[in-house]
């Protein structure tokens, strides 16, 4: 019923009724009576026939609404059924219960889709599905956004799924996406020193053998390649060509080394990639940040660095040795000028000291003293790996050199120089609280580069290719003058340092290393004295030889788990883990222990195992040969993981495309 005609209907009854009282109080006044009876008649009459009016006019809408409301239903249902995109509607077991014609026609047929579990028809997200932005499906060439209405009538749940094909826009995302440009810096690692004793003929052929490697590798793309130098080369393609790339674990770098250089060296590459950068100019910047952290970590890799951080491919084979010592000469320089701007100078290690980070302090401090500025070695008293070196160089009136690492947080001020040897970790080092408050760092190490490093540094003097941080001082003490020279005692400290690194010059050894021995001998260090820091106790020796004893063979990885705790088993394990590469057979060696509520890992191999890579892949770090991890949990746990990324290791290492 219209609003006008309630509205009329409304004031004729309420006339109407006026009318019959009026007329009744006319029929009670026995004057009026007789006019009154008769007009009491007429309006009750009237009454009647509004009220008669009224309730046919309502069912006169009612019939209206009914029927219009059918012909609705019939327009939905037949604008459903030709809707332009396929419809289906499921019930509460999400099972297909009415398709529509398109859905008929682009998908399946109502008979093969009726009853059928819509589950099976793609991967759905149910949840998405029922969102605003619903749920983005494939079916055969096409791909769908599915969006779900879901109806509950009768405790009967019914829910219309609508089909909206963005194939086109799925398309052209692919391609935006395979068309994105990555630069990539591309470098012949230690090129001049893996060259300079060869002939020109001779050097004209590798390198002409490595511009026809690069051509071939990259003739294939639709890439730019630019020669920045002899040495260097700057590339630019498509993210449909890195990818194979990336998959194949960067082949150009076995390629690489096929080209020989003399009768045992081959030429290795470094190479940085910067991917999913929004501007080329990012994306250079992410390529440069990766070269170098390739050659922060010894070269013969690829570093693809993204918005998230690095992933690192190869880093198999042993890095080319520098042979010039300028860098080392420019550094020290430098550090002579930090070294007279301070007030003193404290030189501090990684947690759990070793002989290398302790003998590399104690040439640091005592070079630094020489030099007329205070200096300190900081070490933790109790938790440390050299307490023979320090109760030795205490004999030798050397009591004032150590101090604990809470000594040296309460003196430090912004005047102080923190130096920060073997280690460039901040998680690493001895005290966390004395690297936080010192305004200049300077860092001195020699293991290969982590994502993780000493924000800042003023000096960061970084040569991942030298035995140990002692021959890196060894180096550096060289350079500060004769007035300068270190004592005999502290040249052994620093010569124990490179014992310990290189394995009693047997790893990691080059003309560099036994030049800084040799340095060391001429300064007065004994031999024989050095061999006695390394005497263990009764209880180590017996340490060792039950890891030994309990150890396992795992594809080709010796594995050792101590079950029991000591004092001593910081010193053992990586004793037991260097004498488990004597074993036939065994190419690295793994040795399990806890220490301070943790899991420590010691790491050791000959070379054609990767330790560092296994152990970053447990959070930890080190050499290719020598390396390390601690991990929250308990010893069985820890194993079954180092297990799995054995087996990663192995897995990466073997693919081949």
């Amino acid at each position: 019923m219209k609003r006008n005609n309630i509205l009329q209907y409304l004031v004729l009854t309420v006339i109407a009724l006026t009318s019959v009282i009026a007329s009744w109080n006319m029929y009670k006044t026995p004057s009026k009576s007789a006019f009154g009876g008769v007009l009491l008649v007429v309006s009750v009459c009237g009454l009647v026939t509004v009220l008669v009016m009224a309730c046919v006019s309502s069912a006169t809408l009612k019939k209206y609404i009914m029927k219009m409301t059918s012909e609705i239903t019939q327009t939905e249902k037949e604008s459903l059924f030709n809707f332009p995109a396929p419809v289906a509607i499921i019930d509460e077991k999400k099972q297909i219960v009415w398709v529509n014609k398109e859905f008929d026609s682009q998908v399946l047929s109502d008979e093969q889709a009726y009853r059928m579990y819509i589950g099976d028809l793609a991967d759905f997200d149910f949840d998405k599905m029922y969102s605003p932005k619903g749920n983005i499906i494939s079916l055969g060439e096409r791909y769908y956004r599915v969006r779900g209405i879901e109806n509950t009538h009768d405790d009967t749940v019914l829910s219309m799924i609508y089909f909206n094909e963005i194939t086109d826009y799925v398309d052209l995302d692919f391609e935006y996406k395979q068309s994105r440009p990555s630069v990539m810096l591309v470098a012949v690692d230690n090129y001049e020193d893996l060259l300079q004793n060869m002939r020109e003929s001779e050097k004209a052929k590798v390198y002409a053998e490595l511009e026809q490697l690069m051509e071939s590798f990259f003739d294939t793309t639709t890439g730019v390649v630019r020669k920045l130098s002899s040495t260097q080369f700057l590339i630019v393609l498509e993210y449909r060509h890195l990818k194979p790339m990336i998959d194949s674990r960067f082949l150009i770098l076995d390629k690489a080394r096929e080209i020989a250089v003399g009768e045992r060296a081959t030429v290795t590459l470094s190479i940085g990639v910067g991917l999913g950068a929004k501007t080329l100019a990012e994306s250079a910047e992410y390529a440069k940040q990766g070269i170098d952290m390739c050659f922060g970590r010894g070269g013969d890799q690829a570093a693809v660095k993204t918005v998230n951080g690095f992933e690192f491919y190869g880093g198999v084979s042993k890095g080319v040795e520098k042979q010039t010592k300028v860098r080392t000469r420019i550094i020290a320089s430098a550090l002579k000028d930090l070294i007279a701007e301070s007030n003193r100078v404290f030189v501090m290690g990684h947690a759990n000291a070793d002989l290398d980070a302790v003998g590399a302090s104690i040439g640091l401090a005592s070079i630094i003293r020489r030099h007329g500025t205070a200096a300190y070695v900081v070490v933790d008293p109790v938790k440390n790996l050299a307490t023979q070196l320090i109760d030795y160089m205490n004999g030798k009136q050397k009591r004032d050199l150590f101090i604990s690492p809470q000594q040296a947080i309460e003196a430090i001020d912004e005047q102080t120089l923190l130096i920060v040897v073997d280690t460039h970790n901040p998680d690493f080092v001895d005290s966390k609280e004395l690297l936080a408050k010192a305004s200049k760092v300077v860092v001195v190490d020699h293991h290969r580069r982590m994502v993780k490093s000493i924000d800042n540094p003023v000096i960061f003097y970084h040569e991942p290719l030298s035995s140990s941080a002692s021959e890196m001082v060894a180096e550096l003490v060289q350079y500060f003058g004769n007035d300068c020279r270190i004592s005999a005692n502290e040249a052994e400290a620093l010569l124990a340092g490179i014992m310990l690194d290189t394995k009693n010059f047997v790893m990691r050894t080059g003309v560099r290393t036994f030049e800084a021995a040799a340095y060391l001998r001429k300064l007065g260090a004994d031999t024989v004295s050095v061999k006695n820091l390394f005497a263990s106790s009764i209880e180590t020796y017996q340490q060792k030889s039950m890891l030994i004893t309990n150890s396992e063979i795992y594809k080709g990885c010796a594995v050792a788990t101590a079950r029991a705790t000591s004092p001593t088993m910081r010193i053992a394990a990586p004793q037991a883990a260097d004498e488990l590469l004597g074993i036939e057979g065994v190419s690295a060696s793994f040795v399990l222990y806890e220490t301070d509520g943790r899991i420590s890992i010691s790491a050791r191999s000959l070379g054609s195992f990767n330790v560092q890579l296994v152990m970053e892949e447990l959070g930890g770090g080190g050499h290719q040969t020598m390396a390390g991890a601690q991990l929250d949990s308990s010893l069985r746990e820890a194993k079954f993981r180092l297990i799995n990324a054995i087996d990663s290791y192995i897995e990466k290492s073997t693919t081949t495309v």
